[in-house]
């Protein structure tokens, strides 16, 4: 058996369904007994984003769309080398029409490369071990059963030594979280292999981010209008053996037919299912024909006068270039109106549970329009996605500021100044994030050796530092250990879940506590962590 374009792109759909079943599983697999584990839903939003490439002549053009749609879609460190591990597979791939075993083989060692090289300092016992010894595992298979027998099975024998070569993991008593999520996928490509028909799947029917309906302009398209561009028009239709014989059906009928009738088509067959995209004026005459082949399961028809007139508005809106623009990534209004009065441009919505995508940071990049985009991820598993984007966009200068905090990076916009030379002035938000120590404060969501379930948890970066059973007392005891007294300045962000009358006594008590340090606090809304304090 020979790797196709179809057969190809039915394994990166099972690897997704297969990952989108033990998402939840994987997100708990996290080194902190807190509710922020997300590699299982970032890794799987990836996964998700490749499903939708046509199946294109050559295995190569295909690997190289499910590529291009995991990069935009990436999300988080473990979803960004997850693209990668297929950007090299897809590398590996080029020029290939079909790939025998020993082809496939060398695609793999293609990925393994490009999935180290996508982090600056690799890890051992992480993802990238995982993939690599898996590889390692499979070489000199003769066959591709074989191979993603043996590949798996490295895979697994080392996910379970993740925690020799990772302290944090063995103290939490658990395996590496990316290393389980490619082993999901793995055994979800294998599947597929063995002819299981993947499920179709979308982020919001497996739990994803909801997406709210579009808001209708109702003055694009009045009474006078006239129809000009027609309709998108989308759907999946599930061929049905009472309308064809499903064995031989030529599903080229129905791409002829709808080719003759509109615009812009996009066609594929996935066993039974059919996606179509088609731009047409008659849309009912196309549904209706094609129930004479099948049943639809979802249906989509937007009037693209109304597209049309959104993206002229947009264009017409458009902010004016200026030199610099500003881009942080933040989760509460709180926080997000703190950084807006701070001049910041773009605020994206994310942080920890909810890791922005490649693509939204390109929608924020050219939203913004400047010359020169300053950028502050304040999340240490964002970093590595604001970079991928840096270095996609080529309409501005993007410089990434690595702020792994949300104190870091509220530090570091308080001391702009953008009078300084651009290298200075990097500097300058370099060094200022550095001299910020953040604390959290959230609650346990297991028992661990240092915790109850239901305790509250102060730590700061990877290290627990206390555990109590009152918000206040884990506040005022985490205080202490970072020795906040010792600070000109300490910012204390209320969250979501925190009573603005607890947070004002917090702040009283914290004054009392640190009396030569000037208490600041300010309603975050962040969710996750009930209190930030930021230490500067």
């Amino acid at each position: 058996m020979n790797l196709n374009s179809e057969l190809y792109l039915n394994l990166i759909r099972g690897g997704a369904a297969r990952l989108a079943q033990d998402r939840g599983a994987i997100n708990d697999l996290n080194v902190f007994p807190i509710p922020d584990g997300d590699t299982g839903d970032n890794m799987y939003m990836t996964m998700e984003a490749g499903c939708h490439a046509a199946i294109m002549p050559t295995l190569g053009e295909t690997a190289d769309a499910v590529s291009k749609g995991m990069l935009m879609g990436a999300r988080g460190n473990s979803g960004v080398i997850l693209s990668r591990i297929f950007a090299g597979l897809s590398k590996g791939f080029k020029g290939l029409k079909e790939a025998d075993c020993p082809a496939f083989a060398e695609a793999m060692q293609a990925a393994v490369s490009e999935a180290y090289h996508a982090v600056s300092q690799p890890v051992e016992g992480t993802i990238l071990t995982v993939l690599r010894e898996g590889v390692e595992a499979a070489k000199g298979s003769i066959s591709l059963e074989e191979y993603f027998d043996l590949w798996i099975a490295g895979m697994d024998l080392s996910l379970q030594h993740t925690p020799e070569l990772l302290d944090v993991l063995k103290k939490a008593g658990v395996v590496d979280s990316g290393g389980a999520g490619l082993l999901c996928i793995a055994e979800g490509m294998r599947a597929a292999l063995h002819g299981e028909t993947p499920a179709v799947i979308s982020t919001e029917a497996q739990g994803g981010v909801e997406k709210s309906h579009p808001s209708v302009d109702f003055d694009a398209f009045t009474e006078d209008s006239v129809l000009e561009f027609g309709y998108c028009t989308e759907f999946l239709l599930r061929l049905q053996r009472c309308k064809v014989d499903l064995d031989a059906f030529d599903e080229s009928v129905i791409h002829d037919w709808l080719a003759s009738r509109g615009d812009s088509l996009v066609f594929f067959r996935d066993g039974s299912i059919i996606k179509v995209h088609v731009h047409t004026k008659d849309p009912g005459a196309i549904l209706t024909k094609c129930r004479e082949w099948g049943e639809f399961l979802t249906i989509k028809v937007e009037n693209m006068t109304l597209q049309h007139h959104e993206n002229h508005m947009d264009q017409r809106f458009k902010r004016a270039r200026k030199p610099m623009g500003l881009v942080t990534v933040a989760a509460g209004r709180g926080l997000t109106a703190a950084f807006m009065e701070m001049g910041v441009d773009q605020v994206i919505e994310g942080g920890q549970t909810m890791n922005p995508s490649v693509e939204r940071f390109l929608e924020a990049f050219d939203a913004v329009n400047a010359d020169v985009i300053l950028v502050f991820p304040n999340n240490s598993n964002i970093i590595l996605t604001a970079n991928q984007a840096a270095d996609l966009y080529k309409d501005s200068r993007i410089v990434v500021i690595p702020t792994k905090t949300l104190g870091e990076g509220y530090y570091a916009l308080a001391n702009l100044d953008t009078d300084q030379p651009l290298d200075q002035l990097v500097e300058t938000l370099k060094a200022a994030a550095a001299s910020v120590t953040t604390g959290s404060i959230s609650r346990a969501i297991r028992d661990t050796d240092q915790a109850r379930t239901g305790q509250y948890l102060g730590f700061s970066g990877k290290e627990i530092l206390t555990a109590k059973d009152s918000r206040k007392d884990a506040v005022l005891d985490l205080a202490q250990k970072l020795n906040a007294g010792a600070s000109d300045i300490l910012i204390l962000l209320s969250g979501a879940d925190a009573p603005a009358d607890e947070a004002a006594r917090l702040k009283n008590e914290l004054e009392k506590a640190c009396p030569m340090t000037e208490v600041i606090l300010l309603d975050g809304g962040q969710p996750v962590y009930d209190y930030i304090l930021v230490l500067c």
